[in-house]
């Protein structure tokens, strides 16, 4: 009997030290904070706090209704390039958003991937890249490389990030690993760890090891801003790091890139 208590005993200690070791790499999903409270980007009835900026129209001009709230959820057409860009700037924080893919796309990105973005850090002119984003560092959204950062730079170091990366590169892109050689990027990207080295832009594309759900389904993306560093969570799994990052702060954009995508959560938590 006493042996059967053991092996028992035994059993119960090792699943909890998995189940710690597997948590080390996931975080909270949906958890507040002790003692602090979370910010509501989007209340769920309009877009107070955010204004649209739409390539060759502007601010606030959406005259197709690129960005619209229907049903407690956020809807980009995807139908014009653009963003809505939050009215604040903000720093330190855990940013908590659940988006799912709608079926719509278009022009010129009609079968190609389902394509989105989370510019953080967002700063300077309206439009000041490429005529439609601000200089930023984006937390990429598209089907087989959620997570992905972009430098949406102007080439110089105020615009960066470092990353752990592994030793094979994926075409010209970095690929991010936790114990990997540090390298700096003022341009270009870190691909998150487990992109597919054979992935292709086109539609509805899913890797063997995507952690994204299938288009219609909700995902669950947090970023972890904390005093120069930038962890991207994607349904609960760590699938990127940067540290050292410039600058530290900025407004919030989402993107709208010729795909339907929607939005029902976008949280702000202190940090």
């Amino acid at each position: 009997m006493e042996k059967k208590i053991l092996i028992f005993v035994l059993f119960s200690i090792t699943v909890v030290v998995n189940a710690v070791g597997q948590n080390a790499m996931r975080s909270t999903p949906g958890k507040k904070d002790m003692g602090k409270k979370a910010i509501e980007l989007f209340n769920g009835n309009n877009l107070d706090g955010w204004y649209t900026f739409l390539q060759n129209r502007g601010r606030d001009d959406d005259p197709k209704k690129v960005f619209t709230v229907k049903d407690g959820m956020i809807r980009i057409s995807g139908e014009e390039w653009g963003c809505i860009t939050t009215d604040t700037e903000y720093e330190n924080y855990r940013l908590i958003t659940e988006f799912k893919w709608g079926q719509t796309t278009y022009a010129p990105r009609l079968k190609n991937a389902r394509d989105c973005g989370i510019l953080l850090h967002s700063q300077g002119e309206d439009g000041n890249s490429q005529g439609i984003w601000m200089t930023s560092i984006e937390c990429q959204i598209i089907e087989g490389g959620t997570g992905d950062f972009i430098v949406v730079g102007d080439g110089s170091n105020k615009f960066e990030i470092t990353c752990t990366v592994a030793k094979e590169k994926q075409g010209n892109s970095f690929v991010f690993q936790p114990e990997g050689r540090k390298v700096t990027i003022n341009e270009n990207r870190i691909n998150w760890y487990s992109r597919d080295p054979n992935w292709k832009d086109v539609l509805d594309f899913r890797g063997e090891n995507d952690i994204e759900k299938p288009v219609g389904e909700w995902n669950l993306l947090e970023c972890v801003v904390k005093d120069g560093e930038i962890a991207v969570f994607l349904n609960g799994v760590l699938v990127n790091k940067a540290t050292d990052v410039k600058p530290r702060k900025g407004r919030i954009q989402i993107q709208s890139e010729s795909a339907e995508i929607f939005f029902r959560r976008v949280d702000l938590l202190p940090q």
